[in-house]
């Protein structure tokens, strides 16, 4: 039996509490996570920490989540990524499912189901 290999998830939001907060919790749950703030400093993360999956906040300063997501598919087109919408913003999570994303989940946001959402990302990543 080969040796399982920890999850890796980047969250990536301007909101830094809710970020790290996350982070944190999954971290806890025995899964390497980062926390970033920015589209910027996600795309600089992604190259070295290679997460599997991507938590993806849609409205940021400087650069939004749909250009991000765009840029991480060119990057590594393996990355799962699951977008993080604003109330009402349903028409964004589709462009999002259209660029490659795996899913979306509007805020504000019920941990249990992100958690549930991020394996089943994983999942998909590994093939099962």
């Amino acid at each position: 039996m080969g040796k399982t290999r920890k999850m890796k998830v980047l969250v990536v939001d301007n909101e830094m509490e809710f970020a790290s907060t996350l982070a944190e919790r999954l971290r806890q749950s025995k899964i390497k996570a980062e926390s970033v703030y920015s589209g910027e400093d996600a795309l600089d993360t992604v190259s070295r920490f290679m997460p599997d999956v991507m938590v993806l906040a849609m409205q940021m300063p400087n650069m939004s989540g749909l250009e991000v997501l765009a840029q991480v598919k060119a990057i590594d087109p393996t990355i799962e990524v699951i977008l993080l919408t604003g109330h009402g913003s349903f028409d964004v999570g589709i462009a999002g499912m259209e660029l490659g994303a795996f899913g979306y989940i509007v805020k504000p946001v019920d941990l249990a189901q992100l958690m549930e959402k991020i394996t089943e990302a994983n999942k998909k990543k590994l093939g099962e």
